[in-house]
């Protein structure tokens, strides 16, 4: 009887146990981020440019700089903007409908969408990406960059990063 006893035990400490870790990954660790009405965006001449949006949705957390995404409508006219090449976008939660990281990566593919930078190093080694549509959509996310890739494999920064921040 007392085998039993600890057997069911287990079995439900497992399963509260992972239920817990399944609802902090997916659901507790974020924020929906308040709406916006504007968007900066870096330039070709280094500085930024601010984008007029609408219908903005985002999530971040401070758990991870890779858990930021955002959605929005672009009202305005556009600046000329930076090219990011080499971008992927990552999954979002689930539950965070409006950004489709398989359907942005396909249209970057095939071009019916472009990549831009928004903002370099933000936190550093991370990039904030933006997939921008024709019609006005856009879907920011972050994306490693050459210097985190390097720094965070445990490889010397290269020479045109900037210093890493004091840990």
């Amino acid at each position: 009887m007392t085998g039993r006893i600890a057997a069911i035990m287990i079995v439900v400490c497992a399963a509260v146990a992972g239920i817990a870790m399944y609802y902090l990954q997916v659901y507790g660790y974020y924020d929906e981020l308040e709406p916006q009405i504007g968007y900066q965006v870096a330039t070709p001449d280094g500085g930024t440019a601010r984008l007029e949006i609408a219908d903005f949705q985002g999530i971040d957390s401070t758990s991870s700089p890779l858990r930021y995404r955002a959605c929005f409508q672009i009202v305005g006219g556009l600046p000329e903007l930076v090219d990011r090449p080499h971008t992927e976008p990552l999954n979002a939660p689930g539950w965070f409908d409006c950004f489709d990281a398989a359907g942005i990566g396909e249209d970057l593919t095939t071009g019916e969408a472009r990549a831009v930078m928004v903002e370099e190093n933000a936190p550093w080694g991370f990039d904030r990406v933006m997939a921008l549509y024709p019609d006005g959509r856009a879907y920011v996310w972050p994306q490693i960059n050459h210097c985190g890739e390097k720094a965070f494999d445990g490889d010397p920064v290269p020479a045109d990063c900037p210093p890493p921040p004091a840990q």
